[in-house]
């Protein structure tokens, strides 16, 4: 249970405006890159080759897509992040230098680092860095020392907003700034996935399966069940049922207005191994959430509303992490999502005609009727979400249901693209999900 004092903060030190803060998205492909653009993320972060912690579960972008990638992001007025957060060995120091080179060639706005040899390459090219919550940085005078290096600070995630708050006030009172000569800005994960390690240095991946999560190779081993065994009487428990490695997911939708006033202004969103209707959803969820909270709109209605939207996609189950003053994680009780929703592949997209804005599709499984909802897929069009609301098949006769190997058309408002994949977005009935979704 919570233990965080209901009404213990006060009001930013600093006018509330909405250029002042970044909702920053996750994207470890091209559609959901561009789910983030389409959702209106301030920021998005990737990275490229094997110097992030997503190398393992999310690696489709290259060093040559940097500038691309940039520019595409820079196009519709989102910033670019590239991580570079890994533990750093001397053999890794030429490929370090050699990619925060080309981050800074591309023009990419900041590289997230963790390692100091990063920070300092960073300074030395000129390139922006911010700093990664692999640095487990929890106390004023631990910022003060990294300020030298950044403008940027993801703060320890087991902080609570009290700790935050205090930290938030010292930057201001003590005057703790950047390189850039700004004050510090504090970035905190607002959502997506937790571990058990403090600040996500974990070694359990490396010491049970010789794959380094502090070198971005995490298999995740945490999150399976797991029976202890008495070696002499050869007897076998299992503990309570219980995933005891594996928390729930972080939301702190509920209580955003409240990291507001600790001095939050980056509102990071894990999940660069998640799919793009999870950043397309999340995005636009806490979005909507600041613009709440700096109108003045912030109610329970409108929370309610974001959390139905925030269950439908890829999620452990939620809790509020350690920000309220939980001291032991909530864990999960299951393997896999427990989104509401789950995708099925329907079929692909053949054409889109602009001037009466209709789609036309071939269905490759499953049935499409009239009122089912879609998401179309693509590495231009990101994630698209609409509702079916008629059907006509190729000789234009309306129909209500469509079936594999037919070709038909239906209203879309928003550009598609020829070959994106469409999927039928269902409520989830039985086992859990195990996969991307």
């Amino acid at each position: 249970m919570s233990t965080f004092p209901e009404h213990s903060l006060e009001r930013p030190l600093e006018p509330l405006r909405r250029e002042d803060f970044e909702i920053m998205a996750p994207a470890g492909s091209r559609e959901a890159l561009m789910a983030a653009v389409r959702a209106g993320a301030d920021s998005v972060y990737f990275g490229v080759g094997e110097l992030n912690m997503r190398a393992h579960s999310a690696n489709d972008f290259t060093v040559e897509d940097l500038p691309e990638l940039a520019q595409t992001l820079h196009d519709a007025g989102v910033k670019a992040y590239l991580t570079v957060n890994t533990v750093l060995y001397d053999e890794d120091l030429p490929a370090m230098r050699r990619l925060i080179a080309a981050a800074k060639a591309a023009q990419v706005d900041a590289v997230i680092v963790s390692d100091p040899a990063a920070m300092i390459e960073a300074g030395k090219v000129g390139i922006p860095a911010h700093l990664s919550t692999q640095l487990n940085v929890g106390n004023v005078d631990t910022l003060k020392f990294y300020a030298q290096f950044a403008d940027v600070a993801v703060l320890a995630r087991e902080l609570r907003l009290d700790q935050v708050r205090g930290i938030y006030e010292a930057i201001h009172r003590e005057g703790i700034v950047g390189p850039s000569g700004k004050p510090i800005r504090i970035e905190m994960f607002c959502h997506g996935a937790l571990c058990m390690s403090v600040s996500g240095r974990c070694f359990m991946s490396l010491h049970t399966r010789g794959k380094s999560a502090n070198r971005g190779a995490c298999l995740q081993n945490c999150r399976r069940a797991y029976i202890v065994k008495d070696k002499e009487r050869d007897i076998e428990l299992e503990v309570d049922n219980e995933y005891i490695m594996s928390p729930k997911d972080l939301k702190t939708i509920g209580f955003m207005d409240r990291m507001v006033e600790s001095g939050v202004r980056v509102f990071k969103i894990e999940g660069r191994a998640r799919s793009p209707e999870y950043v397309l959803e999340t995005v636009k969820s806490y979005a909507e959430a600041l613009e709440a909270i700096i109108e003045g709109n912030f109610t329970d209605d409108t929370r309610t509303q974001w959390d139905e939207r925030l269950a439908k996609v890829f999620n452990r189950g939620f809790w509020d992490g350690y920000y309220l003053g939980d001291t032991i994680g909530n864990l999960v009780k299951g393997y896999g999502s427990e989104a509401t929703e789950k995708k099925v592949f329907l079929g692909t997209v053949i054409s889109w005609y602009a001037k009466p804005q209709i789609a036309y599709i071939k269905v490759q499984a499953g049935e499409l009727k009239v009122g089912d909802t879609l998401s179309v897929n693509g590495p231009t069009t990101g994630a698209y979400l609409l509702s079916v609301t008629e059907l006509r098949d190729d000789e234009g006769n309306p129909i209500e249901t469509a079936a594999k190997g037919q070709n038909v058309t239906f209203p879309a408002l928003d550009k598609i693209r020829t070959n994106d994949k469409v999927y039928k977005l269902v409520q989830r009935n039985g086992p859990k999900l195990t996969h991307r979704a």
